[in-house]
């Protein structure tokens, strides 16, 4: 039990199942990474970013939180966004959510839970700006759910505003940052239609998302 041979075994499983399927796949992964998208998910066990959206190893780099926050205090993920677009010249930055989200219900809910809840503050906050709108929505799993998806559209905003991303834009490099929720009952994704390509059209996407359903 101490060794996790389970573990060991399946990786041994997954990687001869890749090696027929391509001989020289690990020889090519281990020159260079050459990923096109950034996934900045939550770190919820039944959210896989490379799984959910098909891609194998190489493909997406990854950056996973407690409900998928973005905050320019986080050197972690500043570091991360930084990386992606000045190094690894990233396109596409996906920020996704997912419905039922353990960490907003705590947010919404004021669950005291030691670190986890200062972390989780980024939330309570999103929710105190739209508590107005929140409260109009009937039933209490409606009313998280909609939290999960003003939660990504406001971590969508902070990527756009934050000064890598600024800069990104103002070198012209190609750049678009995407706001997606995913639904743990059904294994399907929705696009929030908060796509941001240039700052100019920030400030009407984040409008439009937060006033539709």
């Amino acid at each position: 039990m101490k060794t996790l041979k389970h573990l060991f075994a399946n990786n041994r499983t997954w990687a001869k199942d890749i090696r027929r399927r391509d001989p020289e796949f690990f020889r090519k992964l281990s020159k260079q990474q050459a990923p096109t998208y950034l996934w900045i998910g939550c770190s919820d066990s039944r959210v896989p970013a490379n799984q959910i959206v098909g891609l194998l190893p190489g493909e997406m780099f990854v950056h996973r939180n407690l409900a998928n926050v973005v905050a320019e205090s986080d050197l972690n993920g500043m570091s991360v966004l930084q990386f992606a677009l000045d190094l690894l010249k990233i396109r596409h930055v996906i920020v996704c959510g997912h419905y039922g989200c353990a960490g907003v219900r705590a947010a919404e809910s004021g669950a005291r839970l030691g670190l986890p809840s200062k972390w989780l503050a980024h939330v309570g906050h999103v929710h105190k700006k739209h508590e107005r709108a929140l409260a109009s929505v009937s039933g209490e799993r409606a009313r998280i759910d909609r939290l999960c998806e003003l939660n990504v559209i406001e971590q969508v905003r902070n990527v756009c505003r934050s000064r890598i991303c600024h800069a990104a834009w103002e070198r012209r490099q190609p750049l678009c940052v995407h706001g997606w929720i995913y639904g743990v009952g059904n294994g399907l994704l929705r696009d929030l239609k908060v796509t941001i390509s240039r700052p100019s059209e920030l400030k009407q996407a984040y409008q439009k998302a937060i006033s539709t359903p």
